[in-house]
């Protein structure tokens, strides 16, 4: 293989080097000295099954059970009345109350073909392996600057580990070595270390690199073969320990993209109220907050720009990403509450129905991907005039070139929430010019690799109601299941630190976390972000559930609207 095809070869300044250590197999005693002989390692703890509370059934018999039960009633009440000859009563009530549920009947069958047609192989490319070798090269290195020893997780010291500082191989007990492995483990159903085989771990690569499902050793290609032999060797030397020879039939490995497509059928009903409800709020913000919805190139959007308000001389536009769930269903108050704050300030909010159960939308099984999602977004606000031409379409262009046709800076102030923040990551990395303030809300963009937002929203048995509601209600819905697991780019999704503009700047930069948040490890997502200087920005609430800041009642808010009201550095 050449050396091209490895993602961890390149040059020095960017990539780090992994030493080799004449002492390489002492160092990592997997073979000599058991993994469970260390009593403090915390990657050898087996993950107990939790408790179902009360919030569970109260969810499942009063929301799940009624949504779902609508079908088979649907199926039952028809079979009984082609069977009995109920259809051929003249009464309205009786052949409304048919019609219904043959709409419902015809609707499941509708459903069940599109369940198949997702549950086919992901249409995502895969992504080059230079950019693959950065995001593995980045993996590795991240933690190493983390003092842990002896200090609980709150207090554990953060110093940043230089882009060029090499990494050696760790010893097995290095508290460094023992985070990856803890974390690592997520990918394989979070159990003990111990219990993943070699080949276990070339499944998991074998998707992650390729985006493809793994089969037998010998029917790799030869320089993928030697591909996968070099990165694992590379994570034995960060994790401090060899994976032993073989394959563990009892080890589940993670693989979201290529692993069979979770769905919950639901009701026409159902989908007929989220569009009608959300046909209703459109409406609402037009006519009470002289907002209008708008087309570009296939993309909808709220749009709302104050009469008074001068490019020139007023605030910057705001830009909201939303997340999974309802679209404005769920952001309506969220959103009415700013505009109501900021009556001043041009509002623009990109829809997304591919992840808000808009059945009925064109783009319901089409979602934007990240190419898309810089293509439309950026042409929309350099068509509103809110950026400069530079930002999106020449930002390779040559100072010289620049120079000939000056122009003011322009840009715009980016909010997103959850879901959104893919998306927000996406136009960072595509136009880092373009937005010249971040506010990321319950981010689900850092520390993808460590795998806890992959397990907790689709693989994770639930154990309370709000896990319920997120995994039924939102997870399973048919086009957020096509969208998150046969989309999804962990290293496309992943935002490192400094791929945010001015993230040191809490005028420039804001995070929002929550250490209860449902979906991502939030006391994590706060020590990668703090181990890299951010702080001063970093809004932290160690109660706080994901989705809480759109509690306009909740101090995370009044934080989001203490930010967008600071002011700006031109």
């Amino acid at each position: 293989m050449g050396a091209d095809l490895c993602p961890f070869s390149g040059s020095e300044k960017e990539i780090p080097n992994i030493t080799e250590s004449h002492n390489f197999d002492d160092q990592l005693k997997a073979d000599t000295f058991p993994h469970r002989l260390f009593s403090n390692d915390i990657s050898e703890k087996a993950h107990e099954p939790r408790k179902r509370t009360k919030s569970f059934y109260f969810v499942l018999f009063f929301g799940v059970i009624p949504v779902w039960s609508v079908i088979p009633l649907s199926w039952a009440y028809v079979s009984y009345a082609l069977y009995s000859g109920l259809i051929w009563i003249p009464d309205w009530r009786w052949r409304s109350l048919f019609a219904l549920a043959a709409s419902e009947v015809l609707f499941s069958i509708y459903y069940f073909c599109m369940s198949h047609y997702i549950a086919g192989p992901s249409p995502m490319a895969t992504n080059s392996l230079a950019e693959l070798q950065a995001a593995y090269a980045r993996v590795l290195r991240a933690g190493m600057g983390i003092q842990t020893i002896g200090k609980p997780e709150e207090e554990r010291q953060a110093i940043p580990c230089l882009l060029d500082e090499e990494i050696t191989a760790l010893d097995p007990m290095d508290p460094r070595a023992v985070d990856f492995r803890n974390f690592l483990r997520n990918w394989f159903g979070r159990v003990p270390w111990s219990s993943i085989r070699r080949e276990n771990v070339y499944i998991w690569l074998y998707w992650s690199i390729f985006n493809e499902t793994f089969t037998t050793m010998d029917d790799i290609p030869r320089t993928k073969r030697r591909l996968l032999d070099e990165t694992v060797e590379l994570l034995e030397r960060r994790a401090g320990m060899k994976f032993p020879g073989g394959f563990n039939p009892e080890v589940s490995t993670l693989r979201l993209t290529v692993d069979p497509v979770t769905t919950a059928a639901r009701p026409l009903v159902w989908y007929l109220v989220v569009s009608v409800v959300n046909w209703g709020l459109r409406w609402r913000l037009e006519s009470k907050w002289h907002a209008r919805r708008g087309t570009f190139e296939g993309l909808d959007y709220i749009l709302r720009i104050p009469p008074d308000w001068s490019p020139s001389t007023g605030q910057r536009p705001v830009v909201f990403m939303h997340g999974l769930g309802l679209g404005l269903f769920q952001y309506a108050h969220f959103l009415e509450t700013i505009f109501k704050a900021e009556p001043d300030r041009p509002f623009l909010v990109p829809l997304f129905p591919f992840v808000s159960q808009e059945i009925f939308h064109p783009r319901y099984l089409r979602p934007i991907g990240r190419q898309e999602s810089a293509k439309l977004i950026g042409g929309l606000l350099k068509e509103l005039g809110w950026v400069d031409k530079d930002d999106t379409e020449h930002e390779a262009e040559s100072s010289e070139e620049k120079t000939v046709k000056p122009k003011p800076r322009t840009g715009v102030t980016m909010l997103s929430h959850s879901n959104g923040t893919f998306i927000h990551c996406w136009l960072l990395k595509a136009h880092p010019k373009m937005i010249t303030r971040s506010c990321f809300v319950d981010p689900v963009v850092f520390c993808q690799w460590e795998g806890d937002l992959c397990y907790n929203f689709c693989y994770r048995p639930c154990a309370t109601g709000i896990e319920l509601i997120i995994k039924y209600f939102v997870g399973m819905e048919l086009g957020v299941a096509y969208y998150i697991q046969r989309h999804f780019c962990w290293s496309s999704n992943t935002l490192w630190y400094d791929e945010i503009p001015n993230a040191h700047d809490p005028n420039k930069a804001m995070f929002i976390l929550g250490g209860k948040d449902d979906l991502v490890n939030g006391p994590r997502v706060r020590r990668y972000l703090q181990s890299h200087g951010i702080d001063r920005g970093l809004y932290y609430n160690p109660l706080g559930r994901h989705g809480q800041a759109l509690l306009t009642n909740d101090q995370a808010f009044s934080e989001v609207l203490k930010w967008l009201r600071e002011p700006t550095t031109p």
